[in-house]
C-alpha cells in the first residue's frame, strides 16, 4: 500500500486540509474529498500520481462538516461510493438543512470558502456504525465512532499496515500542524461536547495507534503525547470560556480575549504570522467560542 497526502491548499494556504490518497491491491482510495472550491487541488494532486476522477471508485469521509466532505457529492455524481457516519447521511442526498446552517454562519463567504456543493445520489452513499469494516482497493477500513467534535464522526483504522495500525481521525484527535510541534482544538457549535470528547480521546489512546492522520494536518507518531496535549487543552479551553463567561463578559469580548489567549500560546511556538494564519484557517477560533458557550449554556439547563 502507498500513502499519499493531496493539499488541497484551502484558501491559498499550505498544509491546513488534507485529502488522503490510499492505493491498494485493489486501486486507490481516498479519505476525505475537501470543499467543492478545493477539487482542482485535489485533481491535480491525484494526476500527480497517475489518476484521473474515474479511478476513484471509493471515498471514506470522517464526518460532513465542508471542510472535510464538501465536495463528497461530486465525487459520487463521478460514481465513486462514498461511506459516511449513518447520522450524516442523509444530509449529502439532500444537503438543503447543511447549507442552510452553513449560510447562518458564513453569508455571501459561502462561495468561495466552499464552492459547489452537489447532492449525492443516494445508492452512491453507504451509512456506516461503529465497527463496520469497509473493503475497499484491497484494504480494510474500521469505523471507529468517535463523537465529541460531531456526533456524526468516525475515524478510520486501517489494520495490519507494516508493523502497525494507523487511523484516520478527521478532528477527533484535534488539529496538528506539521511545520510546528502545536496541537489545536476544534469545538465548533451545536455538537461539540466535554465528556463525550474525552471518551473518545480515550478510545484512541486504546486503540494503541502507531501513527495517527488528522484532516488539518498530515502524520502525528507522538500519538500518545498529542493526544494527552489535547485532552489538556480542551479542558482548558472549557475553563476558560466558563471563567469569562461567569464574569459577565459578552460573546464578542470573550471571542476576542479568548483568540489572544490562543495566539499567546502559538507565539510560544514561534510561530510565523502566515502560520498563525494558516492555523485559525484550520480552526475558526470565535468558531469554538460558540461551541463551548452552547455545550456551557446546555450543561447549566
Amino acid at each position: 500500500m502507498k500513502l499519499h497526502i493531496l493539499d488541497t491548499r484551502f484558501q491559498g494556504m499550505p498544509q491546513v486540509t488534507a485529502v488522503y490518497l490510499l492505493v491498494g491491491t485493489g486501486g486507490p482510495v481516498l479519505i476525505e474529498t475537501g470543499p467543492g472550491s478545493t477539487l482542482p487541488a485535489v485533481l491535480d494532486g491525484l494526476a500527480a500520481h497517475g489518476f484521473g476522477p474515474g479511478d476513484i471508485r471509493h471515498v471514506l469521509l470522517t464526518h460532513i462538516h465542508l471542510d472535510h466532505a464538501g465536495a463528497a457529492g461530486w465525487w459520487a455524481q463521478q460514481g465513486a461510493q462514498i461511506y459516511v457516519h449513518h447520522v450524516g447521511a442523509p444530509h449529502l442526498v439532500d444537503p438543503g438543512k447543511l447549507l442552510a446552517s452553513a449560510t447562518r454562519i458564513y453569508g455571501d463567504r459561502m462561495e468561495s470558502l466552499w464552492g459547489e456543493i452537489l447532492p449525492a445520489p443516494a445508492d452512491r452513499v453507504t451509512p456506516l456504525y461503529d465497527g463496520d469494516r469497509v473493503e475497499a482497493g484491497g484494504l480494510t477500513f474500521v469505523a471507529l465512532d468517535t463523537p465529541g467534535h460531531a456526533y456524526h464522526h468516525h475515524a478510520y483504522k486501517l489494520r495490519d499496515f507494516r508493523s502497525g495500525e494507523i487511523a484516520f481521525t478527521g478532528d477527533a484527535a484535534g488539529i496538528n500542524l506539521p511545520l510546528v510541534n502545536l496541537v489545536d482544538l476544534p469545538a465548533p457549535p451545536p455538537e461539540f461536547h466535554l465528556e463525550t470528547w474525552l471518551q473518545t480521546i480515550h478510545r484512541l489512546e486504546s486503540e494503541e495507534l502507531r501513527t495517527i492522520y488528522p484532516t488539518h494536518f498530515g502524520p502525528v507518531h507522538d500519538v500518545h503525547g498529542h493526544l494527552v496535549a489535547l485532552r489538556v487543552l480542551m479542558v482548558d479551553a472549557v475553563a476558560f470560556v466558563a471563567e469569562r463567561r461567569a464574569a459577565g463578559v459578552e460573546r464578542d469580548a470573550l471571542a476576542a480575549e479568548y483568540i489572544a489567549w490562543n495566539r499567546q500560546r502559538a507565539s510560544v511556538h514561534h510561530l510565523s504570522p502566515s502560520l498563525i494564519e494558516s492555523y485559525e484557517l484550520a480552526n475558526p477560533l470565535f468558531m469554538s467560542v460558540d461551541g463551548i458557550l452552547r455545550y456551557l449554556r446546555k450543561k447549566q439547563g
